[in-house]
């Protein structure tokens, strides 16, 4: 990510993003994302499903991956800030990887999306509960 941005890292931070792109090329008739240009074409307030790789001490293994919509809260040059809008469940509440904080992610991660409305518009322009390290304040427009 740009300026300063960087994305997760599973052994820094305990979850990482999934490439989309790499599912679908792997199954194309079974993994279908929307299109580049839609995944390149987000705004403030859209959601996206993206797919985490989770640490987890468990007795099914040492990670899980979960799938879970996000809200887009901030474009940027080369990818996008966003908030949680939904919770893991292979994971207790924490403040990293919980609703409200935010966290980077880029076209290449979405698999899903659900355009926004003016309730979710107005939800992106809210303080998230947790800034991602790097991040700054700053508009939604490009």
């Amino acid at each position: 990510m740009s300026g300063g941005m960087r994305d997760a890292d599973l052994h820094t931070d305990g979850w990482c993003l999934e490439d989309g792109e790499a599912y679908h090329a792997s199954a194309p008739d079974t993994f279908a994302i929307p299109s580049r240009a839609d995944r390149e074409n987000l705004w403030p307030g859209d959601l996206v499903k993206l797919i985490f790789r989770i640490q987890v001490d468990s007795a099914k293994g040492p990670v899980a991956f979960e799938r879970m919509w996000v809200l887009v809260r901030e474009r940027r040059p080369d990818g996008y800030l966003r908030v949680r809008d939904n919770d893991p469940s292979s994971i207790g509440e924490n403040e990293e990887l919980w609703s409200g904080s935010e966290l980077p992610f880029r076209a290449r991660h979405v698999i899903a999306i659900d355009r926004g409305d003016a309730e979710t518009r107005v939800l992106a322009l809210q303080e998230p509960r947790r800034r991602w390290p790097g991040s700054q304040a700053g508009g939604g427009q490009p």
